[in-house]
């Protein structure tokens, strides 16, 4: 005999529910009479959702994916245990919780111990289903643990434990005993197991792709790129996670629902779920934590190995002064070399300003300030002091107008989350003016502009 699991099935009972003949039992139990007269098995988790409406389904959908964050927010350290010896097969974490697996795992098993002697837990009154839990305190977290044949699952968690997290680990348990019960045999006789695929299945099983560090596919279809363009949701997304790109090489989707958050009032579970089509689509890409603390550590070996050919500052100012009957170090040229070499740094600097370089022109001043704070040249140190105070309120200024009219923009097209994140952009710079005692009128007139934006969105 064959046997099938159908997944996600859907049944039309043919009846509206005004005029359905059997209302002496509700839906549910309607359905679940109809299903077993066909022939399904229905297992002790099985759900029913009514569907009234497509909107509705939509919003169930929404709602079933922001659950599974919650959840994966809520796991903190993920144990797999022998059973029969008590020892660790799996210690993962989920985030950056410190435990000691051998010191859990003898806690766990001293609860149990109690537990099934007092008869703490009895499962014929478990209102979830009928399989065992054990749930207690440890430290500041809740502990969720399940019971298979060979192992047992330990989740460490911030808070108590949702009915389909709890679900999810009994359907886990179930796969994972199923798949490796021969290597988790074999580990009882050699003490040895390759973990790798465990890990992709528990990251699989739970979403713990979610609290991945983020980043976008470097190639995107040009029919993805359309689509986006014309889902104001998505689009914002997109557009927001390149900015977040900009200052660092990966964003967090929580970092997302904040900064979204701030821009227009958007239900979370909404913006979550058109994050989760991105992800499905591959145009969000996780990034696993080890794969970033490696990268992380390349990066910085490099960066170490770049200083240490990096010349002192004084050298590479001696170099551009062509000063070769100066020494290399600062500390050891005269008063008036120094004063020479910041006076071209000056030169420098004034001469990228005028080219609007103001990044560059900005760099010379620096080396200058240097130069005048380490020799005690005080008025040249308050006169480049105003030279950079000046300079950074004219590039201001520069960066105010480009946003202004970017958010002008986005509004005539009608892409009104990015206009909204742009007109804060240029309110948050309005607001720097101050600091140069500049009242600039158009702050009032951009905050009514962002109220009026969010209505409309």
């Amino acid at each position: 005999m064959v046997y099938f699991l159908i997944k996600s099935l859907g049944y039309n009972c043919g009846y509206i529910q005004n005029n359905c003949s059997s209302n002496s039992k509700s839906c549910e139990d309607c359905v679940r009479s109809r299903l077993k007269e066909m022939g399904f098995e229905l297992a002790p988790n099985f759900e029913i959702f009514q569907i009234e409406s497509q909107e509705r389904d939509l919003k169930v959908e929404q709602e079933q994916i922001w659950q599974k964050f919650l959840n994966v927010l809520n796991i903190k350290h993920i144990l797999i245990i022998d059973k029969e010896s008590g020892l660790t097969l799996l210690n993962y974490a989920v985030s950056g919780v410190d435990i000691d697996a051998n010191l859990l795992s003898g806690f766990i098993q001293a609860n149990i111990s109690f537990s099934e002697s007092e008869n703490v837990v009895n499962h014929k009154n478990n209102t979830f289903f009928e399989f065992q839990f054990y749930e207690f305190q440890y430290r500041n977290f809740n502990i969720l643990l399940k019971d298979g044949s060979i192992v047992r699952i330990c989740f460490i968690l911030d808070s108590k434990a949702s009915d389909e997290l709890k679900k999810n680990m009994f359907q886990f348990l179930e796969m994972f005993e199923t798949r490796y019960h021969d290597e988790l045999l074999q580990f009882r006789e050699t003490g040895r197991i390759d973990f790798e695929e465990m890990i992709e299945d528990i990251v699989e099983s739970f979403n713990i792709h979610l609290v991945f560090p983020m980043t976008i596919a470097h190639s995107i279809p040009p029919y993805e790129l359309e689509y986006i363009k014309q889902n104001l949701i998505q689009k914002a997304i997109f557009n927001l996670a390149k900015e977040l790109l900009n200052s660092k090489p990966f964003f967090f989707i929580n970092n997302m629902l904040h900064r979204l958050k701030k821009i227009v009032q958007i239900e979370d579970s909404i913006v979550l779920f058109n994050i989760f089509q991105l992800l499905e689509k591959k145009i969000i890409i996780p990034t696993p934590l080890e794969t970033i603390a490696s990268n992380v550590e390349v990066l910085n070996s490099t960066a170490h190995q770049k200083d240490t050919k990096i010349k002192p500052l004084s050298s590479i100012i001696i170099n551009e002064e062509d000063g070769d009957d100066i020494k290399t170090q600062l500390e050891n040229l005269s008063k008036d070399a120094a004063k020479k070499v910041m006076k071209t740094f000056i030169k420098k600097a004034k001469n990228a300003e005028k080219d609007l370089a103001y990044q560059i022109s900005k760099s010379q001043y620096g080396k200058a300030l240097i130069i005048a704070k380490e020799f005690g040249f005080t008025e040249d140190s308050r006169k480049i002091t105003e030279y950079l105070f000046n300079l950074d309120r004219r590039s201001k200024q520069i960066e105010l107008e480009f946003i202004i009219e970017m958010a002008e923009n986005t509004e005539k097209k009608g892409d009104l989350i990015n206009s909204i994140n742009n007109y804060q952009k240029a309110l948050k710079i309005i607001e720097g003016f101050l600091v140069y005692n500049i009242i600039d009128p158009r702050a009032k007139k951009f905050k009514r502009k962002i109220q009026k934006l969010r209505e409309l969105v």
